[in-house]
């Protein structure tokens, strides 16, 4: 898996969590690679009640769904914006089931837009990819969050976690309260950015089953 350096927009203590729930087996050496963002008074804070990556605590997550595995998109699944993919979902051990994502855009935003993030943030480009959420399996969902991985030009990530949004521009939103129905659907907004090559994908990697061999969307 990628080592990434995470820029936030969050208070030091919930990025000092995020670097270890984030980075996984990464450990200290991630951490000490990855110096985060001092916090800003004036940054936006990411709405979600959890960690980043809530599913990097449940073991076998990536058999958290509930259909039977030919009724979900196959790990390594190449797709293009646009296309919905079916997949497996744990957020936390009492939130699992299947949900459907498409990703509708992957917008190139300007330099400006992440003066929020502060210095470490300067020379980034951010991108922002946009989604449909869909509870497939019908379980109860609600106030879950899902964030999407930018990949870039070539198919590298970009090495960065972004903890936040950028409002009226990538707003990312957790499941609605009634998000416990199949057939319920909401959209949100992950939040990516590059210093190098443009992102012109992005990557569904949650749970052991898809961490490395992830669902790509490209424009």
């Amino acid at each position: 898996m990628h080592k990434r350096r995470v820029v936030s927009a969050a208070s030091l203590a919930v990025i000092s969590f995020a670097l270890s729930a984030c980075n996984g087996d990464d450990g200290e050496s991630a951490a000490k690679e990855s110096p985060a963002a001092s916090a800003s008074a004036s940054a936006p804070a990411s709405s979600e009640p959890s960690s980043e990556s809530p599913t990097d605590d449940s073991g076998d997550s990536g058999n958290g769904g509930e259909a039977p595995a030919g009724d979900v998109t196959a790990p390594g699944t190449k797709l293009k914006t646009g296309d919905r993919a079916v997949l497996p979902f744990r957020y936390t051990s009492d939130k699992q089931g299947t949900i459907a994502v498409t990703v509708t855009a992957i917008e190139k935003g300007a330099e400006s837009d992440m003066a929020a993030f502060g210095d470490k943030a300067k020379g980034m480009t951010p991108y922002f990819i946009k989604m449909k959420v869909e509870n497939v399996g019908g379980t109860d969902l609600s106030y879950a969050s899902l964030k999407l991985d930018g990949v870039l030009d070539g198919g590298a990530g970009t090495g960065v976690i972004l903890m936040g949004d950028i409002p009226g521009k990538c707003d990312r939103e957790t499941a609605p309260r009634d998000f416990t129905t199949k057939g319920a659907t909401y959209e949100t907004c992950s939040l990516a950015a590059t210093k190098t090559a443009p992102v012109t994908g992005a990557e569904y990697d949650e749970g052991d089953t898809y961490s490395d061999n992830p669902v790509v969307w490209t424009n």
